[in-house]
């Protein structure tokens, strides 16, 4: 079956569902990719059911048990269509019934908990480790395309005000990589890309590696591309309730990374943050607050 019109099934009999079963119809709907990947029993524990709750949901539906829905979301991972129009349609049928309140408070409930998790130290442990590679680095070239420019963006901003130390590999008429001519093994590239991983990404990275370059990646899993490349691999959540990917929890820990980095510089970073000031002043760059008003 299609999992398009599982969801439409489950959304045609879900008033007519017990509770506990429109929580698991919820997650079905929800977690389209969970479903493919996860045990019904993990599933069970994520949606708040005991196990026996998803074999009765699925049997409401006319199943035989749980597997074939498991099955019908596998088929549809393996073949690609899993992809952002399907999951855009499970967004609307679940919007549709529960509201568009209820989905942003699960959207910054689900992004507090993924935050929240980033602070285990195994994670901390990454973040310093990623830290030490740039401290140390001659070079620090940045790089991430669609979804992910932003986090590395955001990166070499921050970069820049301490040091002419970074290089934005930007795609901008296909020359992005071309900065890459002057890498060496004292260099680092700190690449972002998550699943769907951009092809481009992977590639230049791959490049990078063969020039000695230290890779550091933020992504999405010890399996990724780039985690199989890097150095040091950041890993972060990426599910969301939305259609899109959340691009949050990468876009803190580059602002985290750049932090570290930063306070590591001492005064010498300092004075460079002073002078980039000064330059923001003198070019008046940033709007100024009006003056108050005098009483009258």
């Amino acid at each position: 079956m299609d999992p398009g019109l599982l969801s439409e099934r489950v959304v045609a009999q879900f008033d007519g569902l017990s509770a506990q079963l429109q929580v698991a119809a919820r997650y079905v709907l929800d977690h389209p990719r969970d479903v493919a990947l996860l045990s019904m029993r993990e599933q069970a524990r994520k949606a708040g059911v005991r196990p026996a709750t998803m074999t009765r949901f699925a049997k409401s539906l006319g199943l035989s048990g749980y597997d074939a829905i498991r099955s019908t979301y596998a088929d549809a991972l393996r073949g690609g269509a899993l992809d952002f129009a399907n999951k855009a349609g499970a967004q609307l049928e679940s919007q549709k019934l529960r509201g568009d309140k209820a989905l942003a408070a699960e959207m910054i409930a689900t992004l507090s908990g993924q935050l929240a998790r980033l602070a285990e130290p195994h994670a901390l442990d990454r973040l310093v480790t990623a830290a030490d590679h740039l401290v140390e680095a001659r070079r620090i070239y940045c790089l991430g395309l669609r979804s992910s420019h932003s986090v590395a963006w955001h990166a070499h901003y921050i970069l820049s005000f301490f040091g002419d130390r970074s290089v934005f590999l930007d795609a901008i008429a296909g020359v992005g990589a071309d900065q890459l001519r002057d890498a060496t093994k004292e260099d680092v590239l700190l690449v972002a890309s998550i699943a769907p991983y951009t092809k481009a990404t992977v590639e230049i990275a791959q490049y990078a590696a063969s020039l000695g370059v230290t890779v550091i990646a933020i992504t999405d899993s010890p399996v990724a591309p780039l985690a199989q490349l890097a150095k040091s691999a950041i890993l972060v959540p990426t599910e969301s309730p939305s259609f899109f990917h959340t691009m949050s929890p990468a876009f803190v820990m580059a602002e985290i990374l750049t932090a570290l980095v930063a306070g590591r510089g001492g005064h010498a970073a300092l004075s460079t943050v002073r002078q980039m000031e000064r330059q923001l002043i003198a070019l008046d760059v940033h709007l100024k607050p009006r003056p108050a008003r005098p009483a009258p």
